[in-house]
């Protein structure tokens, strides 16, 4: 198992979790994608968004995998008028993490996070490990609670 920041985190932290490897597919490094290499339903494994308000601020979206974000509903969950994704190329400066490894834990800095409200229909959910070909399972009350964030219905549909 890789020992990233993501994984030292949970360890610190005294968590249950499970990763999950998975050969890296340069060309699908989408959430179905990853979800289908690791065998979960998409909809139990959330891609980490980053984004930043019309306060400039940064916030990172937990979402399900096989949904798009709705960014009106981001903004509102945040309190905010507009979200908008930042580049990709300010993705590994903002976080110290790379495209289809962006983690919710362990980021260069704890920016306020949202998951989406599904997460709590299931007993685990997949979160990135912090690295590309890394998943971590872990119960959703333990991702909210090492994330402090914040659950809201954050998707279109």
């Amino acid at each position: 198992m890789q020992k990233t920041n993501a994984i030292r985190l949970l360890e610190r932290a005294g968590v249950t979790f499970r990763t999950h490897e998975y050969a890296v597919d340069e060309n699908a490094l989408d959430a179905v994608s990853v979800a289908r290499a690791v065998g979960f339903d998409a909809e139990r494994v959330f891609k980490t968004l980053v984004a930043r308000g019309d306060d400039g601020a940064p916030l990172v979206l937990c979402i399900p995998g096989n949904l798009e974000l709705d960014l009106d509903k981001a903004a509102r969950a945040a309190g905010l008028r507009r979200v908008a994704l930042i580049r990709l190329r300010e993705l590994q400066p903002l976080t110290g993490y790379i495209h289809g490894g962006c983690s919710p834990f362990a980021m260069k800095k704890q920016l306020p996070t949202w998951v989406d409200e599904s997460a709590q229909l299931f007993d685990t959910v997949l979160v990135s490990g912090g690295a590309r070909g890394l998943q971590v399972r872990i119960a959703p009350d333990a991702l909210i609670a090492i994330t402090g964030a914040s659950v809201a219905d954050l998707t279109r549909g």
